[in-house]
């Protein structure tokens, strides 16, 4: 994917951070708020926790980072909150990249504007999305063609899950769909694992999410991933195949998480979070144990980050616009 080149640390990209004006030396915050749109105990919750516990001792953070968790909306009530947030850098938001670059394109009237109300700090992890079937659907289903004919031959039963209406876990399947004209229906929650544990309890078939919310269900048995986004094999999933290796290489793509500012933090505070971020995601402890979650760990300067949200802002527009999917429908 083109994206992943813009998280390599070339000289020119760290050079950018050299750039910001550090005319007023930026106090550290007491403990800074890290607001994440998701339930605790997913992957977002995960990653905002992991890094803030390290941010503490840096020049952005006396003490590690307090998260407060803000579910709902599919992600949008934390970005109205940090949206609203003094901009001195004090609160920071954690938000996977459908928020910013999917959403424009299915809200009509989006109560923030992705550009120009948030201020990039740095991309924190990278993860591939998972096609995961429960006890619903037959052990015979194996592959992601055995899934399509699974449930074209029981539409009153294919049905998936995913964290959100409007999410890139939502249109992968969408898109999956569409193409080979199997009426798959969505059903959206508020984060993927009450998705999972419905998949678990039998009422759900299946569920599209981040690799990570179904990896500890998979290891144990109860529920199966079938397929992964990524362009490669997962670390976590080595035995599960690719949807590109299943012969579905247009469902090829991987999301980051990423922290946001609310627009107007001073640069300087901007980045001194940018270094307590990249600093964290450089701690064993913390690559260790959001690999445990099925993410990679993977930091960027605010350019690279900015970057790539535009560019998947403008990818994510025709999808969008093939599937149809709007937020009125």
């Amino acid at each position: 994917m083109s994206t992943r080149r813009l998280f390599v640390q070339s000289a020119a990209s760290l050079g950018a951070l050299g750039a910001f004006p550090f005319a007023a030396r930026a106090q550290a915050f007491e403990a800074p708020k890290i607001i994440n749109g998701f339930p605790a105990g997913g992957t977002a919750d995960a990653t905002a926790r992991r890094v803030g516990e390290r941010m503490g001792g840096t020049a952005y953070a006396k003490n590690a980072a307090v998260v407060e968790n803000k579910p709902g909306a599919g992600g949008r009530i934390a970005c109205d909150v940090v949206k609203a947030a003094n901009p001195d850098g004090s609160t920071l938001l954690l938000t996977p990249y459908s928020m910013m670059s999917i959403y424009p394109h299915i809200y009509a009237k989006l109560s923030y504007d992705p550009l120009k109300d948030f201020v990039p700090v740095s991309i924190a992890a990278v993860m591939t999305h998972a096609l995961a079937v429960g006890p619903l659907v037959p052990a015979s289903v194996k592959t992601v063609k055995d899934y399509l004919a699974w449930a074209k031959a029981n539409p009153d039963k294919a049905s998936y899950g995913s964290p959100a209406a409007g999410s890139t876990p939502h249109f992968l399947v969408a898109l999956l769909g569409l193409n080979h004209n199997v009426d798959l229906k969505h059903v959206p929650y508020r984060g993927s694992l009450p998705a999972v544990a419905d998949m678990i309890g039998g009422t759900l078939a299946s569920t599209s999410t981040p690799t990570g919310d179904a990896l500890a269900n998979h290891k144990a048995g109860k529920i199966r991933i079938i397929a992964t986004s990524g362009a490669q094999r997962t670390p976590f999933t080595p035995e599960v195949a690719t949807y590109a290796e299943q012969g579905f290489p247009e469902l090829t793509t991987e999301e980051w998480f990423g922290f946001y500012a609310p627009a107007r933090t001073p640069a300087n505070v901007v980045a001194n979070a940018n270094a307590a971020i990249n600093g964290a995601l450089r701690d064993k402890g913390v690559i260790d144990s959001l690999g445990l979650m099925g993410l990679v760990a993977r930091g960027s300067t605010p350019a690279e980050m900015d970057k790539s949200q535009r560019d998947e802002l403008t990818r994510w527009g025709p999808i969008v616009k093939k599937i149809g999917f709007t937020a009125e429908s």
